[in-house]
């Protein structure tokens, strides 16, 4: 068990005071899917985009664990979920490669910006007939000179339409495998690329979604995060931390929900008694309570082992995997425990449903997961 320190706890203490602006609106924006620039202001104003990263570039030097146990409070305390996924696809997609991959220069030029909030990050992966086989990729990046020049396209870019800065996967070897992928820093007004319209989803409708095109789109070498043919090693390392701090975040989402439910549950009564007194009521609370409890020991204790050099491909697909279900179960129950109210917009409740739904298919579906976990069993082989 992790025993947090004061300096830790005042970081996270120091959110609740921004929840109910983050918050505002944020079934109405939901049902407009507008990202909201107003609130993207104030995330810039709590300081929580600058967590884990070096303060010669303007962050906070923050542990992996300590950015997490931040970023859970900002899942229970913002209701605006499409908001907080922005905030984690910009700290992992972006910042995280530029921290552990980025030249002086890459640094110097985006780290302070990324740190400020005053640029928004997102990776450019996944292609429409990959999916979450992202070697599949046929994005490619041809160099000419001290250029590399890239064609093709992306799909289900997270932040797309917004972002100032893209870490775009492209192959630079069409028959080099893993090892034929690079990545590269693409600035959003660079020739060549275009940005799609936003797509319209089931729900995390506030962070906005879009393709991108790239057609003869020039790159300076110096743009290579990392290095020729090192892409499948910066994506590895980024997926690590996206997983982390998203489905963190969605700790923070079940642990705010369950307060409401048990709330609820003391205050509304039916048939002369509250209806937590009911054990069909009571079980939905409780397992609501065991799925949370399961999913952020999961995630701490995988964190933990990242931090310490461990192989924790497994343990990040378990991680992901009780995570996203349980967040799907606990959004269920509690519709149904709210009942009519639950299934009305008003509550958010029908809203977290729909949010839920993605954390079973972003980050590697939840089937992808079950084939790495058995493939590490030695099945299949």
């Amino acid at each position: 068990m992790i025993r947090w320190n004061t300096d830790q706890a005042a970081l996270r203490d120091g959110l609740v005071r921004w929840g109910e602006a983050l918050s505002a609106d944020h079934i109405e924006h939901d049902e407009r899917a507008v990202f909201s620039w107003d609130k993207w202001k104030l995330v810039r104003e709590t300081g929580i985009l600058a967590l884990p990263f070096d303060e010669r570039y303007g962050g906070l030097g923050q542990s992996l664990l300590t950015t997490m146990y931040v970023l859970e409070g900002l899942g229970e305390h913002c209701r605006d979920a499409g908001l907080s996924f922005s905030v984690t696809t910009t700290l992992a997609s972006t910042g995280v490669p530029l921290e552990k991959f980025g030249t002086a220069g890459q640094k110097e030029r985006y780290l302070p910006g990324i740190c400020s909030g005053e640029l928004i990050g997102a990776h450019a992966i996944t292609e429409s007939e990959g999916g979450s086989d992202a070697m599949a990729m046929t994005t490619r990046a041809e160099r000419d000179g001290d250029h590399f020049v890239l064609t093709g396209a992306k799909t289900f870019v997270s932040n797309g339409p917004v972002a100032d800065v893209i870490v775009v996967y492209a192959r630079t070897r069409p028959d080099g495998g893993p090892l034929g992928v690079t990545a590269f820093l693409v600035d959003r007004d660079t020739p060549g690329l275009t940005v799609g319209r936003p797509i319209k989803k089931m729900g995390l409708r506030t962070s906005p979604l879009s393709e991108l095109y790239f057609d003869g789109c020039r790159i300076p070498a110096d743009r290579v995060l990392g290095r020729v043919g090192g892409g499948f090693i910066v994506l590895d390392h980024v997926m690590k931390r996206e997983v982390l701090f998203s489905f963190i975040v969605n700790a923070g989402e079940m642990q705010r929900r369950l307060a409401q439910v048990v709330d609820y549950a003391q205050t509304r009564r039916s048939f002369g008694k509250p209806i937590g007194a009911y054990q069909s009521i009571a079980n939905k609370i409780v397992d609501t309570k065991i799925g949370l409890e399961t999913a952020r020991k999961w995630l701490y204790d995988t964190a933990e082992r990242l931090v310490s050099g461990e192989n924790v491909t497994t343990d990040l697909a378990i991680a992901k995997l009780i995570t996203s279900e349980a967040n799907v179960a606990s959004s269920l129950a509690a519709v149904q425990i709210f009942g009519g109210h639950g299934y009305m917009t008003e509550y958010g409740l029908e809203q977290d449903v729909r949010n839920a739904v993605g954390g079973t298919i972003y980050s590697g579906t939840n089937e992808i997961q079950y084939n790495r976990i058995a493939s590490m069993l030695g099945l299949g082989k």
